[in-house]
């Protein structure tokens, strides 16, 4: 029996000043062009929370609405936020900054992150009342005298709203170049929105986080010290944060691929019969904020990048009504496979549906790398979905099932509008995921494909791409069936021994 997808949550954490502190094309321009128009007009130019809530794409990405509601929203959609947009919905939730500083404290193990005592007080009370939350009373403050003098001393990282300093993360060690102040603060960054996205999990009905036995965690951030970098383990500490108890787990990593990477494993430890429920996490990438900037302040547009991106997946053994992963049916880009686009395409779509028999238009949905087009169009990167679909319909019509003239309502029919922040990792794939459970649970979509893909070459250690995907289905129902099936053969097997004990007594 396939494992099944039992509930999915994403979450987005608005970040303006981590943005202006902690993005890598903001850190670059500050040592390169410190008194360049881009950091003079930057600040501008960020979004207010309001502003941030009400903006479509990113209620899509928290499964407000979909991507389909995006299409019938006038462009450009910062100019057109929703009216009484929720900051939460069933599956998720955009946090305000300042909720999240307090997030940062809250899942802080060793005392590095401090709180100014007038600003610990404020969140303490605004946490307290979070459905998610519970403990928020660890939140105590520190003189604001000693968080100065550890800044001043280029010891410590700054956490402030606007002109406002309201924290900071110190370092973790004297000497360790792997826990400066800045390496700290982008990982409990990761902790932190890892832990309350898996919390929005956890509000839904039926997932109870003793129940976990295993985590993955696949973000793009990398905990450790000196002698191992990249030790790990956030899928522990996000654990430990939220109630699992029960867990183990382990760090995934692979650029943009890793959440699919991570999936897959999750299923097949499913299937296996290992765990009876694992969850996949991650968390946001600090560096990743205003990593478009330049080209959007250039445009007079607002820094759409103000966002961290978080989502969490339940996979569990199969219960016979969630959707299943079709363990089967599993795409890889392997080594000798080959770079060009259409080389990847086949690797990762054509090769594992003609392995079981399935024809591209025979998936109704496909999940590919989502970036929301208002970040990437102006920046020169294109429409990221909608050329990801265009190939998957060339490849269609070059095995001779579709008609050319038909690759246009293929993309509309199979694809999607892009709608998820451009976090790396986070648009691959996965942020389709939720959307695509619901439409199975009602009956509207029977089989879609989920896509993940990465560039290995950024971490310089080859020129390689990557990439893995597989194929969600709507649970038939078996599972059940095949139960009552199990019980009514032993029932019957049952009888006949009777029978036969019956008959041999008979004749003795």
């Amino acid at each position: 029996m396939f494992p099944v997808i039992k509930g999915a949550a994403y979450a987005l954490f608005h970040g303006p000043n981590i943005l202006l502190d902690h993005g890598s094309t903001q850190i670059m321009e500050n040592i390169n062009n410190p008194a360049g128009e881009y950091l003079k007009k930057l600040p501008q130019q960020l979004r207010s929370f309001a502003d941030c809530v009400a903006y479509p794409p990113n209620q899509a990405y928290i499964g407000a609405i979909t991507p389909e509601d995006l299409l019938q929203i006038n462009k450009p959609w910062y100019q057109n936020g929703l009216k009484d947009a929720s900051r939460f919905c069933q599956t998720g939730e955009i946090m305000p900054e300042d909720e999240f500083y307090g997030v940062m404290k809250f899942v802080d193990a060793f005392d590095l992150v401090l709180l100014t005592e007038e600003f610990a007080a404020e969140v303490k009370v605004k946490l307290a009342s979070h459905p998610a939350f519970t403990g928020a009373d660890k939140l105590v403050g520190t003189s604001q005298a000693e968080i100065t003098k550890l800044i001043d001393a280029h010891v410590a990282e700054p956490m402030k709203l606007g002109n406002r300093l309201v924290g900071c993360v110190r370092r973790a060690h004297d000497s360790d170049p792997s826990q400066t102040a800045k390496i700290i603060f982008e990982n409990i960054v990761a902790k932190a929105s890892g832990v309350a996205t898996l919390l929005n999990l956890f509000r839904q009905p039926g997932l109870d986080p003793q129940a976990v036995e295993y985590i993955i965690e696949c973000s793009e951030e990398a905990c450790g010290d000196m002698n191992q970098r990249g030790g790990g383990n956030f899928a522990k500490a996000i654990g430990e944060m939220c109630g699992c108890i029960n867990a183990s787990g382990i760090d995934m990593r692979g650029f943009c691929a890793a959440p699919v990477h991570a999936l897959v494993s999750a299923a097949a430890l499913v299937k296996a019969g290992i765990y009876k429920n694992v969850v996949v996490v991650a968390g946001g990438s600090a560096a990743k904020l205003g990593m478009n900037g330049r080209d959007h302040v250039k445009k007079n547009l607002p820094v759409l990048e103000d966002v961290l991106g978080g989502f969490a997946v339940w996979i569990a053994e199969n219960d016979g009504v969630n959707p299943i992963v079709r363990t089967d049916v599993v795409g890889r880009h392997t080594i000798g496979s080959g770079a060009s686009p259409q080389a990847v395409m086949q690797a990762l779509v054509t090769e594992p549906l003609d392995r079981a028999g399935i024809k591209i238009a025979e998936v109704e949905r496909y999940g590919v790398e989502m970036q929301n087009p208002e970040i990437t169009v102006p920046a020169g990167a294109g429409d990221v979905p909608l050329a990801n679909y265009k190939m998957i319909a060339a490849l269609a019509v070059m095995r001779g099932e579709l008609e050319r003239a038909e690759l246009n309502n293929f993309v509309a029919r199979h694809g999607m509008s892009g709608f998820a922040p451009t976090q790396g990792h986070i648009p691959s794939g996965v942020p389709v995921i939720g959307l695509i459970r619901s439409q199975m649970l009602a009956g509207a979509v029977k089989r879609a494909m989920i896509i993940g893909k990465g560039s290995l070459f950024l971490g310089r250690m080859t020129n390689l791409f990557d990439g893995v995907s597989f194929v969600m289905e709507a649970n038939s129902g078996l599972v059940s069936a095949t139960k009552t099936d199990e019980a009514e053969i032993r029932r019957l097997v049952a009888k006949a021994m009777r029978s036969v004990a019956e008959t041999l007594t008979g004749d003795d």
